[in-house]
């Protein structure tokens, strides 16, 4: 009994050995940051020619935990159509002010130094991707 189980188990590894096939792995380019001043946020996002979202966050804020893995993972799926600036409201009340942030999370989509949208709250995952790939595709025309 105890010899069949090895013979089978020997089967399966020569099996998976045989059908491994060499693929390459490229990382999902990300444009991922934490504004860390006035003058970054300006810098980084308000001089920015290519969308950015605005992640509007605070650290005790469990909405905002939620949401944060999902908003990195569908800008990563994007391969660099879009930027996301994380602030954090805590750090960075001035800019939360300037940009009416009076809850959070709210994510801001930016293209030359404009709001072209706003998303308040946390959403489910395919409702944020809808919403990235209309602000990427408007931003090509």
């Amino acid at each position: 009994m105890q010899r069949q189980m090895v013979n089978l188990l020997e089967n399966v590894a020569r099996q998976v050995r045989s059908n491994q096939r060499a693929f390459s792995v490229t990382p999902k380019q990300r444009e991922i940051f934490k504004v860390q001043s006035p003058e970054d946020f300006d810098k980084k996002v308000k001089n920015s020619q290519e969308p950015v979202i605005v992640d509007f966050f605070a650290t005790w804020c469990n909405p905002c935990k939620l949401l944060t893995p999902r908003i990195e993972s569908i800008v990563g799926e994007q391969a660099g159509s879009i930027k996301l600036a994380k602030v954090d409201i805590d750090e960075h009340s001035e800019l939360a002010l300037d940009y009416d942030v009076g809850a959070v999370p709210v994510l801001v989509i930016m293209q030359n130094g404009k709001e072209i949208q706003r998303m308040v709250g946390l959403q489910d995952e395919d409702k944020i991707r809808a919403w990235v790939a209309t602000a990427v595709k408007n931003a090509k025309q």
